[in-house]
């Protein structure tokens, strides 16, 4: 065993573990094992009768609220084990001050975090709070309503059907988030071109409503990841990266990230992959397990939540990382997620269908797949095996209808269908 996020060792007793006493209440809860020295080892407290009336009553005497723990004695190594569980009537503090765990450490938090304590020991979310501007105006938000529901009445009890405004407080930052125009930050998008030294494009949505936020960043991308092919007498929409999953990761990134930091929600645009880069960790009491697994969803935003799906930009709550997976299941390459303290990041491969390759035409494919038309002379260096042997791949993946062979002799070259 070792110390943890959630798991920390204490030698003997003083009063520096009731820091930890404070963090593990305001977040996921955790253990603080007395007479074990920072190593694990096993050192024993001489009187652990005594030592655990002395670890109670410096938590009763200096934490508050009350935490919500228990005492275990191990007489067999004359060792205490001190349980604290995740409080509901947060913050709790030891001398005035709140602490959380970073890694293996205990450190004070900071004023918006502290900020962020006391709305959820009051059970109260940042989106439920009244919003700064109270001149605000929804003909975006009214407009997106008839379009899809058909609603032909809008007024202030529409949006108090909507939980975005009441009597006493006004608008909500819901509805300020929602509202033609507001002081919120936004998407900040960038189109690569061959490497991150070559921009095409760069735009910033932001102080908008966060519907036109949406609408404008699909406009985007539908300029560089969607074209027309013309068969015969018709045209074929293609899609190089699938939009339905673009659009989960959109909604997703809007619905569940931080809005209390002026920070934008990043898209970075490369010819392969699109990375949406969204403010804000994992809401309380929601793993990365169950995160993407989609075993439980936990909304950060749920006023924001309920008018995206009554507009139908989701399906079901909590299914958009199920969903992003299903749309890729038949793709060479999936799409990836990272999660860490204060980000969660989607990246979006374009999509190549998976069409049993082998392990060598893998390789070919991959390298085909970056580039236009190209002789045998400039994918050979790229391959780990010989040009006679590249050119045996290309043939047998130009009988499978894979690759498109153009010319002849020297001049042949070749391209992913």
């Amino acid at each position: 065993m070792r110390e943890t996020r959630r798991i920390e060792f204490k030698e003997t007793i003083t009063n520096t573990f009731l820091k930890t006493v404070s963090a593990f209440s305001n977040y996921e809860g955790g253990e603080i094992f007395f007479g074990i020295d920072d190593e694990g080892n096993v050192i024993g407290l001489p009187n652990v009768k005594q030592a655990c009336l002395d670890i109670e009553n410096k938590i009763n005497d200096s934490i508050t609220p009350q935490p919500n723990y228990t005492l275990e004695l191990q007489n067999h190594d004359q060792t205490i084990k001190l349980t604290v569980k995740s409080g509901f009537q947060k913050p709790y503090l030891y001398k005035s001050k709140a602490y959380k765990r970073n890694d293996t450490a205990t450190i004070e938090v900071d004023t918006l975090e502290l900020s962020r304590l006391i709305l959820e020991g009051k059970n109260i979310r940042y989106e439920e709070l009244p919003c700064a501007d109270q001149e605000l105006t929804f003909d975006i938000l009214y407009q997106k309503l008839k379009e899809c529901i058909q609603i032909e009445t809008f007024n202030q009890d529409t949006l108090k059907t909507l939980n975005l405004y009441d009597n006493v407080n006004g608008y909500n930052n819901a509805a300020g988030l929602l509202a033609d125009k507001n002081h919120f930050p936004g998407i900040d998008i960038v189109k690569f071109g061959e490497n991150i030294s070559v921009i095409h494009k760069r735009a910033t949505f932001d102080h908008i409503s966060i519907l036109t936020v949406y609408d404008k960043t699909l406009e985007v991308f539908r300029d560089y990841y969607q074209y027309e092919e013309i068969q015969g007498s018709d045209r074929k929409k293609v899609e190089k990266i699938p939009e339905a999953a673009f659009r989960e990761a959109i909604a997703n990134a809007l619905i569940h990230r931080v809005w209390d930091v002026e920070s934008q929600i990043r898209i970075l645009m490369f010819d392969d992959r699109i990375e949406v880069v969204s403010p804000g960790g994992l809401p309380f009491g929601i793993t990365e397990e169950e995160y993407l697994s989609g075993k439980l969803s936990i909304l950060r935003n749920r006023n924001l939540a309920n008018v995206f799906y009554r507009l139908g930009f989701v399906e079901i709550f909590g299914t958009g990382i199920t969903r992003i997976k299903q749309l890729y299941e038949e793709g060479l390459k999936q799409p990836e997620f990272e999660v860490s303290e204060n980000t969660i990041k989607i990246v979006l491969p374009v999509f190549e269908k998976n069409l049993n390759l082998t392990e060598d035409e893998k390789i070919v494919y991959k390298v085909l797949s970056k580039t236009m038309l190209k002789p045998i002379s400039e994918i050979a260096p790229y391959v780990p095996f010989g040009k006679s042997k590249t050119t045996q791949v290309l043939k047998s993946m130009g009988q499978k209808s894979l690759v498109k062979i153009e010319g002849k002799g020297r001049g042949t070259k070749y391209i992913i269908k």
